[in-house]
């Protein structure tokens, strides 16, 4: 084998790693059309949070306008066009980010009602913790929800106190 074979076979096997095969373009087609689909889904307030090219924003906004469905998925296959020549980087990380905010959020929710249901039962040395936490915490309103909450568990009362303290927590933790 002589250097220019070896150099025609290092060739051939640069462009077959640039080839890539149609039904790879189509699975890369469809997956920026689920993704434009998920956008066109989306609320306007999530939306708001996406930097995209205004063209894109329009496509958008006319498919969420479309209520025909052949009119609708041929929108959707335009937004995807659109998205191929679009850097997408930003919308996938912002899309990914918000799925895993809803499971941070249902965490952190959950620990905020850990939190509710420990200051019912225990009372004053959670107070003082949440104090230490949250220094701009109203420490009086704190025990008086704490009080009416613990009256209305005893008394088997519906827990509106329970409620304004998880709704406290939520303020003070944002």
């Amino acid at each position: 084998m002589t250097d220019s074979d070896i150099k025609n076979s290092t060739d051939n096997d640069n462009n077959e790693e640039d080839l890539v095969s149609k039904s790879q373009l189509k699975r890369d087609s469809h997956a920026l059309q689920d993704m434009g689909s998920k956008l066109v889904e989306m609320p306007l307030g999530q939306l708001a949070k996406f930097n995209l090219p205004d063209n894109l924003k329009d496509a958008i906004t006319e498919a969420r306008r479309l209520k025909n469905r052949e009119g609708k998925r041929r929108q959707l296959q335009y937004i995807g066009k659109l998205m191929r020549t679009a850097d997408i980087s930003f919308i996938e990380e912002t899309l990914e980010r918000m799925d895993h905010q809803s499971q941070t959020y249902r965490q952190h929710f959950m620990q905020l009602e850990t939190l509710r249901d420990r200051l019912i039962s225990q009372g004053n040395p959670v107070i003082e913790e949440l104090m230490e936490k949250y220094p701009t915490a109203d420490r009086q309103q704190l025990r008086n929800l704490q009080r009416q909450a613990a009256r209305e568990l005893e008394l088997k009362k519906a827990p509106t106190a329970s409620k304004k303290i998880f709704a406290y927590l939520r303020q003070l933790s944002e």
